[in-house]
């Protein structure tokens, strides 16, 4: 069993309930680890504060704001967890971040790619892929040997998918981000990965047309013949993010229940 008690992970774009994001934070909570979440407003603190009491971490968990669009939102977050968590000497204060935000603007989605505008493609890559450097480079001075980054990905970075457009372009440099990342953080002994995780009826996957679709073509063509949960998401999170994947840096980890290696 993975034992993550004393150790702080720092989530990044848990919605709600339904999110794959939360799938994670169930898998760290269970292991025992102390879960600080970042909202990107004042109007959903509430909803932070309701998920730490439905993952059980009422008087342990914080929630603090940050907008990941705002290099001094990032600066404040991480001053605030430092705070929160004084290190013991040279112990690190944070043993995992994990990065789960994707945003770009409707129609720069359902429009034809071609049409897609010099400020939705900004947008989209700034929050999408540039976050994560963000992230990571206000995080890095709280973490140490062992430590790790883990993002959430998705097969459009590689193959078309309909109605996915500017996205697909933006997780493709997220995944190159994560490469850059763990060859810049590898000396320190910070890990950054990433999980390409199978169609999942979030909110965010709402504003994908058709994607009942997608998750028709996952259950006839995949290997296991089903669409994968967040709880399975949630379980190779804990994985990477543990010591059992120390050796692990740099990679695009699907899970899918096997759907990338099929053709026709």
């Amino acid at each position: 069993m993975i034992d993550l008690k004393g150790k702080v992970a720092v989530i990044f774009g848990l919605a709600n309930k339904r999110s794959i994001a939360y799938g994670i934070a169930q898998k760290f909570a269970e292991a025992g680890a102390t879960l600080v979440l970042s909202y990107q407003s004042e109007r959903l603190r509430k909803e932070a504060e309701q998920l730490i009491e439905d993952l059980g971490q009422v008087g342990t968990a914080r929630a603090f704001q940050c907008d990941v669009a705002s290099d001094s939102d990032i600066d404040n977050l991480f001053a605030a967890i430092k705070e929160a968590f004084p290190a013991n000497g040279d112990a690190p204060v944070i043993h995992s971040v994990v990065h789960c935000i994707g945003f770009a603007p409707a129609t720069a989605i359902h429009n034809d790619f071609l049409l897609t505008t010099r400020e939705d493609f900004r947008i989209a890559h700034d929050i999408s892929a540039y976050s994560l450097i963000a992230v990571a480079r206000g995080a890095a001075p709280l973490m140490g040997p062992g430590s790790s980054v883990l993002t959430l990905t998705y097969y459009g970075a590689d193959k078309v998918f309909p109605n996915y457009n500017v996205m697909g372009v933006a997780k493709a440099a997220l995944e190159a981000s994560v490469r850059y990342l763990a060859a810049s953080l590898g000396p320190r002994g910070i890990r950054v990965n990433a999980i390409s995780a199978g169609p999942i009826k979030t909110l965010a996957a709402r504003g994908i047309g058709d994607f009942s679709k997608i998750l028709d073509a996952v259950t006839e063509r995949a290997p296991l013949k089903r669409n994968v949960d967040q709880t399975e998401v949630g379980g190779a999170a804990l994985f990477l993010c543990s010591d059992l994947a120390s050796g692990i840096t740099g990679e695009i980890t699907f899970v899918d229940c096997g759907y990338n290696i099929t053709g026709l």
